[in-house]
Formats: structure tokens, C-alpha cells, sequence
């Protein structure tokens, strides 16, 4: 039977994926999950539970639909976490003066406890996968990937992710977009549009 250690080290010269973007953002994404999942079992929604907890500890009140887009978290999705969230007692929904028609997301002094020992461990275990790096390297990676993160929702907005998708199947089978969907994907719909 075949072990973990008896399989080969795969390294980007050996895989050819030197310059993949993609296979290491996806590989370092997989190791980070995996160290990760232990520290989250305890809390409701996993990691975007803890992302979530973090905000409602680490900033300004935000209402819900505030936080689920600076979080990138669908609206219903988010509904749904802090539905858990709250029922476990770590966040609360609390009325906005400002508008009181909103609830703000603050966490409770449970949910503060919870998010520093969490960051503890978080810290911890991103030390162990960055262990390859020196301080300076991985001061200048939290740096890159955060003006990265930070700036994503800010690329061309009138792009849709769908769109792209489509684009490079096309392009990988030999077909172009027609100019009539580029003028829609640039006036911002990404479906065409029925004749009447």
C-alpha cells in the first residue's frame, strides 16, 4: 500500500507549472484548508465563519449587506452564516441608529474570546506553511496577496465572470463572440437579450 511519503515530491520543474499562477495559488490554497479545517471545527460557517467573526470583532459595526460584500459573500450565504453565527452566540444582529431599517453585525464577548484564541492557532499554522520563507519574504507575500485581494472587486466591473468562462471556450474551440455579445458584455449584461 502506497503512503503519503512514497509518492514523489512535486515541484514546479518537475510539473512544468513554473509559471502557473493558477497550480500554485491552488496548491497553497489546498494546504491552507487542510491545516485550517481542525481550527475551524468549532465554529459555525468554517473559515468564512472566522473571516466574518474577525470583521464583527476587528472594525466598525457594518450591517449585513456592508459586510457580505466586503467580504465577497453572497447575500443569502451570509444570511445563512450569521443565522449559525448568532445561534451559537458569537455575533448579534443589533438595530442601526443610523437607519432603522438595518441590523449591524457586532460580536458578542464569547465571539471576541473565540476569534483570539483562533488567531492564535491561525498564526500558529501560517507560520508553519510559510516556514520556507524568511520574515522579510513573508512580510512582502501578506503585502502582495492583500493589495491583490483588496483591488479584485475593483477590476473591470463589467466583466462577468460567466462571460470570461465562455470566452475561453470559445477561444479553445475555434469560435468567436459575436459583435452584438461583446456591445451587451460591455453595456453589462451577460445574457443576450431576447428580439421582440
Amino acid at each position: 500500500m502506497a503512503t503519503a511519503t512514497d509518492d514523489p515530491i512535486i515541484t514546479t520543474e518537475s510539473s512544468g507549472l513554473e509559471s502557473d499562477l493558477g497550480w500554485a495559488i491552488g496548491r497553497v490554497f489546498r494546504a491552507y484548508i487542510k491545516m485550517f479545517d481542525a481550527a475551524f471545527d468549532q465554529l459555525p460557517g468554517g473559515p468564512r465563519g472566522f473571516h466574518i467573526l474577525t470583521a464583527a470583532t476587528k472594525s466598525a459595526p457594518r450591517s449585513q449587506l456592508a459586510l457580505a460584500q466586503h467580504l465577497g459573500v453572497d447575500r443569502t450565504v451570509m444570511t445563512y452564516l450569521l443565522d449559525d453565527l448568532v445561534a451559537a452566540g458569537l455575533v448579534e444582529r443589533q438595530p442601526d441608529p443610523a437607519d432603522r431599517r438595518a441590523r449591524r453585525i457586532v460580536a458578542t464577548d464569547e465571539g471576541r474570546e473565540l476569534q483570539r484564541r483562533l488567531e492564535s492557532h491561525l498564526a500558529a499554522a501560517e507560520d508553519h506553511l510559510l516556514s520556507s520563507l524568511s520574515d522579510d519574504e513573508r512580510s512582502t507575500l501578506r503585502t502582495l496577496l492583500r493589495q491583490v485581494a483588496e483591488r479584485v472587486q475593483d477590476l473591470d466591473p463589467v466583466v462577468n465572470t460567466c462571460d470570461v468562462v465562455e470566452d475561453i471556450r470559445r477561444e479553445l474551440s475555434g469560435t468567436k463572440r459575436s459583435g452584438t455579445d461583446q456591445k451587451r458584455r460591455v453595456e453589462g449584461s451577460s445574457r443576450p437579450r431576447s428580439a421582440s
